[in-house]
């Protein structure tokens, strides 16, 4: 069995369960979040938990139960604490500010770039830190518009300028030596 797949995933007090065959609706304080799993997979309630169950100890199967219950986790953790992902702005002249819920970045093209934010997501920016903050309850979401704001301007080798991830290492390279004589 899959040491991940076959810890159950608790429940907490508020959050509501739904299990329509393949497709589950998990409702919480921070929003409801709906996802559709592989039809193979059995999703049970048992004694306040979730419970995923495979049919058989095929390849994909096993692939897919340690899989199918990371995503429950992942959904009934969004709907109760929420996911954030922090990111750099590094540069001289770099800056992020709100506009609203639109994030606004002054990134060293000639224009700023305006980001708006999908449903179920929230920007925050602190100038004073430079710092960018995505929330959301879908961490596959956040994760996925941190990197796209990341891929406007990726960190550079040689000063670090860019938009980096909180605690990401940019391996700094040396600048061509100086001329000599």
């Amino acid at each position: 069995m899959s040491r991940i797949g076959r810890k159950p995933v608790p429940i907490p007090s508020g959050v509501a369960v739904t299990i329509d065959g393949p497709r589950v609706t998990i409702n919480g304080p921070r929003g409801e979040l709906t996802r559709a799993f592989h039809p193979d997979m059995v999703i049970a309630v048992d004694d306040g938990a979730l419970v995923v169950s495979r049919p058989s100890d095929a390849r994909q199967h096993r692939a897919l139960h340690g899989l199918t219950r990371a995503l429950l986790a992942n959904m009934v953790t969004g709907v109760t604490q929420g996911f954030r992902k922090t990111l750099v702005v590094e540069g001289v002249g770099y800056r992020a500010d709100l506009a609203g819920k639109v994030l606004m970045l002054y990134l060293g093209y000639s224009h700023p770039i305006r980001v708006e934010p999908p449903a179920g997501i929230r920007f925050g920016a602190d100038a004073k830190a430079r710092t960018i903050t995505v929330e959301g309850a879908d961490r596959e979401q956040v994760g996925q518009i941190a990197a796209l704001i990341r891929k406007l301007r990726p960190p550079e080798p040689y000063k670090g300028k860019g938009i980096r991830y909180d605690r990401e290492v940019i391996r700094r390279k040396a600048g061509k030596a100086g001329k000599v004589g």
